[in-house]
């Protein structure tokens, strides 16, 4: 793979950079500056081979050293011109360059297919190309921030593996680290912030190695989470104020918008009613310049906020925390709340639960672990109670980045966690491997909530026994997902006319033929959880 091109100060020269990946040039300035990202814009406009225009903003990178990063979807010769803010300054105003944009030659799928999108029916992910995306993300909050290189490599390579093509992390200090693993903050001070380039250089690297094995960054820019008083002072969502929030993100969007990324503007806060507005304002200006990528948000648990956003032009899709508990309440959250409940309300957007509850993670209900059960439990019903966009993992140790059996940082609650090392090798993430491997190998972005199906519906009376079922929007095909054993009752003028039907084993892969009794009974091979696929469904 071609490395980003580099320029030294703008200048002439012609650089070769393939489709989807990253051009990068630095400039001097031709000015010091006391607190660059307060006191300068720096912008440059790119225009492509057949004349279509590009704003990007640059960014600070330490001393008098200004970059431009972007990202040519087209190829063919690619020309820029750049400006800044504090005109004139001779480094920055006014500078001129070229490149060539070249077919990626490769195997890495974002550079073979582009930066993901909403699809034009917008229930679910594509590349650039139109491929369905199918996402399937790891959550590695500290990751990034206290990985070595090494380790973060050894993390990437196990999840790449295992078909997860997103990473979900921090990318600032908040309540579960103080900073990275150096001791260094995204920014300091409250009033008027200055960032750090040390830190972010070595977050450059993280993120570069997500890109680099075929995956997603996801960062949560601010975390705003107000349940633990104690650690408000760390979380940039709760300590700085509304404007230097926006000039973070902004910094965020500058610095790391060419790469393939998908934003969750805030994390685990509450965004709904008049909470909202303040998150939709920044969302509006921090997203409102740059290259297009996807947009979210991170809510707390069991906290809807689809209506609050699903009308903003730079939010994308419907993130969403089924979260940590297996309160009665809490599973009908899930299968019979807003997520099944809203898929179909204007505008439509994709449904994504971005964190179920994380694999050996203390169950608030029951002071138990989850096991691999609960989180397949979880997965696939986030998948089949409303059109499938993709689904989220999590594995305690691994979100916290513990390197040895700790309780993470101001989560008492949750439990020892083991190091994340040995986390990798849980059996819910092998799980999610198998979960994605059969979803991909359908048209999975045809599936639409069906529960009418159904002759008997046991979770009516016990939601941990909820079965859910989904059919192709052209009934090719239908899935019913049972969570403990027994099996499933259709309606009778629901199962004639089909080719074929098969039990799949969500902890093996295996596929076992369905013998069905008296025609529409279909009895489970055992009573652990199981999917049912039936072909050509007839109504």
């Amino acid at each position: 793979m071609n490395m980003p091109s580099r320029g030294g100060h703008g200048g002439v020269w012609m650089h070769s950079v393939p489709k989807w990946f990253r051009f990068e040039t630095q400039f001097i300035a031709g000015s010091e500056y006391d607190n660059p990202i307060q006191e300068n814009g720096f912008e440059a406009d790119f225009v492509s081979p057949s004349g279509r225009k590009t704003t990007v903003s640059g960014f600070w990178d330490g001393g008098r050293t200004w970059k431009v990063r972007f990202s040519p979807d087209e190829t063919g010769e690619w020309t820029y011109r750049t400006r800044c803010s504090t005109s004139p300054d001779s480094g920055l105003e006014n500078q001129t360059g070229r490149f060539t944009c070249v077919p990626y030659q490769g195997d890495n799928p974002l550079l073979q297919h582009g930066s993901v999108r909403v699809s034009s029916n917008r229930r679910h992910l594509i590349h650039d190309n139109s491929l369905p995306f199918f996402f399937l993300a790891d959550t590695a909050w500290n990751g990034p921030l206290l990985s070595t290189e090494a380790d973060w490599e050894k993390f990437l390579t196990d999840r790449q593996g295992k078909g997860f093509n997103v990473i979900q992390f921090v990318p600032t200090q908040w309540l579960c680290s103080a900073g990275n693993a150096e001791g260094r903050q995204a920014c300091y001070g409250r009033e008027r912030i200055v960032v750090d380039p040390e830190f972010f250089r070595r977050l450059d690297d993280r993120i570069d190695a997500i890109n680099a094995h075929g995956m997603v960054a996801a960062p949560v820019l601010i975390w705003a989470a107000t349940w633990n008083r104690d650690a408000l002072h760390l979380n940039p969502g709760t300590f700085l104020p509304d404007d230097q929030i926006l000039l973070l993100v902004k910094y965020f969007v500058a610095r790391y918008g060419s790469h393939h990324v998908l934003w969750f503007l805030a994390g685990d806060g509450d965004y709904r009613g008049d909470l909202a507005e303040r998150w939709r304002r920044i969302g509006r200006e921090a997203f409102g310049i740059g290259q297009k990528r996807l947009a979210s948000t991170h809510p707390g648990g069991l906290m809807w906020c689809g209506d609050e956003f699903r009308s903003e032009p730079w939010f994308d899709f419907i993130g969403y925390q089924s979260g940590h508990s297996s309160k009665m309440e809490d599973l009908r959250w899930l299968i019979q709340g807003p997520p099944a409940s809203d898929w179909k309300k204007e505008p439509v957007k994709p449904f994504i639960n971005i964190e179920p509850n994380y694999e050996a993670h203390r169950d608030w209900n029951v002071n138990l672990p989850f096991g691999d059960r609960e989180v397949r439990r979880a997965a696939y019903w986030s998948l089949l109670v409303h059109p499938p966009a993709g689904v989220s993992y999590g594995a305690h140790g691994i979100w916290s980045w513990e390197t040895r059996p700790s309780i993470p940082m101001n989560h008492t609650g949750t439990g020892i966690a083991r190091p994340w090392f040995e986390g990798i090798h849980l059996p819910g993430s092998a799980c999610m491997k198998i979960l994605k491997e059969f979803f991909t190998s359908l048209e999975w972005w045809k599936l639409e909530p069906a529960p009418e199906l159904l002759a008997v519906q046991p979770g009516e009376t016990d939601p941990a026994l909820h079965i859910a079922v989904a059919k192709a929007e052209d009934d090719s095909f239908c899935l019913a997902y049972v969570p403990a054993g027994g099996g499933i009752e259709l309606k009778p003028e629901n199962v004639s006319g089909f080719k074929a039907r098969f039990w799949f084993n969500p902890r093996t892969g295996e596929r076992i033929e369905s013998v069905n009794r008296d025609g529409n009974l279909f009895p489970t091979p055992d009573d652990s959880d199981w999917l049912l696929y039936i072909n050509r469904l007839i109504n």
